[in-house]
């Protein structure tokens, strides 16, 4: 695909719209990405005029209607078709942008994708890919909450999927895929994480089971579980990395002789921390669809969704969909 990569951003969604995705689309202007913003055009307008959006491709496409993080996400997107949502994903379907940014209700940003999407063909159910950083670099986790309640054969599934991005997209040659399970014996695990190995043993990059903590030190670099656990893990690890840079900069900051290590200290501690910000990534990929969607948390920051649309451009550009298919065709 040419470098001029055209992504569709849902400019009402999430807890901070607009100021967020406008702050967003901005930035990611400005990194050679042409952006459809849409949303309500006299609020993203008078948004937009509140910046200088010099050099800055973005184009506003109006969409009157709103799907509200609360609201029931199936239901929402089949009665509200003038949605910012709604018609950002169609922009995909109709091939006028090549993926699309959802910081809204993600239960929405599925419905949406697998209505005006589609799966891909031979793909039982679509999944959530979150890369998470970690001491040896991404981490692909999936499923991380489309699915709940899953069967074995949707996780080889995913485990193929998730090897595919990490392959094409995250530049990792030879990806190593991990089974989450409460132990790295084959025989731990409930009745479906012992089906689901069997039935991987022998499939291409596939190491056994994996922990939880294998996920932050890197020991594997894709990661396949259900959704409920996965989307558990991944809580707990934003959690968990928020809570440790907090406590640090409190440490820091609660005595003098603190406050001047933490001077000397500080260009080491921001690289640590942006290397370990799950913000870095800023989104999620929804694999198995016929197009590209990526799932931003609701109160992500303006940076972390110009993350989001690195991500997709990157995906764009990589032909994620078009091997994600063939990827499955072949398998």
């Amino acid at each position: 695909m040419a470098d001029n990569v055209v992504l569709a951003l849902d400019g009402m969604g999430g807890d901070n719209a607009p100021l967020e995705p406008v702050r967003a689309a901005i930035l990611g202007a400005r990194d050679g990405v042409k952006i459809l913003l849409v949303g309500d055009e006299a609020t993203l307008r008078a948004e937009l005029a509140r910046h200088d959006t010099t050099d800055a491709d973005i184009e506003v496409v109006h969409a009157p209607d709103v799907v509200s993080s609360s609201e029931d996400g199936a239901k929402a997107v089949r009665a509200k078709p003038e949605s910012s949502l709604v018609v950002a994903t169609k922009l995909v379907a109709e091939g006028r942008a090549a993926g699309v940014i959802s910081p809204g209700n993600t239960g929405a940003s599925l419905a949406a994708a697998t209505l005006h999407l589609r799966r891909l063909p031979g793909v039982i159910r679509p999944a959530i890919a979150v890369v998470l950083p970690s001491a040896q670099g991404p981490v692909t986790l999936l499923d991380a909450g489309a699915n709940a309640e899953c069967k074995p054969e949707y996780l080889v599934q995913f485990a193929l999927m998730g090897r595919l991005l990490a392959r094409d997209v995250l530049q990792i040659a030879a990806p190593r895929v991990g089974l989450l399970s409460i132990g790295e014996e084959d025989g731990k695990g409930t009745e479906m994480v012992q089906a689901v190995n069997q039935m991987l043993q022998g499939s291409e990059g596939f190491i056994g089971n994996v922990e939880g903590r294998d996920i932050p030190q890197g020991s594997v670099d894709v990661v396949v579980t259900d959704g409920f656990t996965g989307n558990v893990a991944l809580k707990l690890y934003e959690g968990s990395g928020a809570v440790l840079f907090r406590a640090i900069r409190d440490g820091l900051q609660s005595s003098l002789r603190g406050k001047i290590g933490g001077l000397i200290a500080k260009p080491a501690f921001l690289r640590l921390r942006t290397k370990f910000n799950a913000d870095t990534y800023g989104g999620a990929y929804l694999l198995g669809v016929r197009g590209l969607m990526i799932i931003t948390h609701g109160n992500a920051s303006g940076e972390a969704m110009r993350n989001a649309i690195v991500m997709g451009a990157r995906g764009a550009r990589e032909g994620l969909v078009d091997r994600v298919q063939s990827g499955l065709a072949t398998d």
